[in-house]
């Protein structure tokens, strides 16, 4: 069961969500960007209040009464939103929601923070979960997406400014620092505990899957924005809306199996 403090946080994280994604979405003259990131974002705020604010809610309720698939849909809620409220203060002009942009980054992360310190599930893997078989396909989409991105840095260091952020407005592209310093890394050893057996690997596989699904499906439809506010750009194709609707379709496979395995309840101890 988590605690007191992280229901209260991720209490406040779901009002700021409200209050900084909506008007995002809604609001004319708000974004004042490129047309495509601008698009992108209204994509990316939608994606927060439509998909990651019902996963949130419900995996609140749910964690509260002992789920360990709440707990983990909880986790991988804040998870996204922590990684997207990053994006709309370091990748969204400076506007009127900028302190709501600041407040929404602040409590994502520090939910995610207490959820992580509260006891997690202790959980055994069981003949029924293909333990090594979803530590492969975190490790293989690790790894493709940071060459991905690699193979979009290393080609135009020393270039000012790179070709990567042609019809960004940006200066330096935050989607790559997140992903190579903190969130690839983070998912990376997830799947080595994962293909050790650990049981704080086990539980902690399921919520890298719940975020990775809602952010795949949260980059198809910012693509899918971006598109359809500049059709010349390449920051945003209906090629990038195509591939993550794929990768979130093969994400599914591996979550559903890991739903279908682990225990709707289990007994809490704090991992050593």
């Amino acid at each position: 069961m988590i605690s007191r403090r992280t229901r209260g946080f991720c209490a406040a994280v779901a009002l700021l969500v409200v209050v900084a994604a909506v008007p995002t979405f809604f609001v004319d003259g708000i974004l004042n960007g490129t047309p495509v990131m601008n698009g992108s974002a209204r994509g990316t705020a939608l994606t927060m209040f439509a998909l990651a604010l019902p996963v949130l809610a419900v995996g609140l309720v749910t964690s509260t009464r002992g789920s360990v698939r709440g707990r983990a849909a909880l986790i991988g809620a804040l998870g996204y939103l922590t990684y997207n409220a990053t994006l709309l203060v370091y990748a969204t002009p400076f506007n009127e929601l900028f302190l709501a942009y600041v407040a929404l980054l602040g409590l994502s992360l520090w939910s995610l923070v207490s959820a992580l310190l509260d006891p997690l599930p202790l959980l055994v893997p069981g003949s029924r979960l293909p333990v090594r078989g979803i530590a492969a396909f975190i490790l293989t989409v690790v790894a493709l997406n940071a060459f991905a991105w690699l193979r979009f840095v290393v080609p135009d260091l020393g270039e000012d400014p790179p070709g990567f952020l042609d019809g960004t407005g940006l200066t330096t592209n935050p989607i790559y620092v997140q992903d190579l310093a903190v969130w690839l890394p983070a998912l990376a050893i997830v799947a080595v505990l994962l293909w050790q057996r650990r049981p704080a690997g086990v539980f902690l596989a399921g919520a890298g899957l719940f975020f990775w699904m809602i952010e795949a499906i949260g980059v198809a439809v910012d693509q899918w924005f971006g598109h359809q506010a500049d059709p010349a750009s390449d920051v945003a194709t209906l090629a990038g809306v195509v591939l993550f609707v794929v990768l979130a379709a093969a994400t599914l496979v591996p979550l559903v199996l890991w739903l279908r395995a682990v225990p709707s309840r289990a007994d809490e101890e704090r991992q050593s």
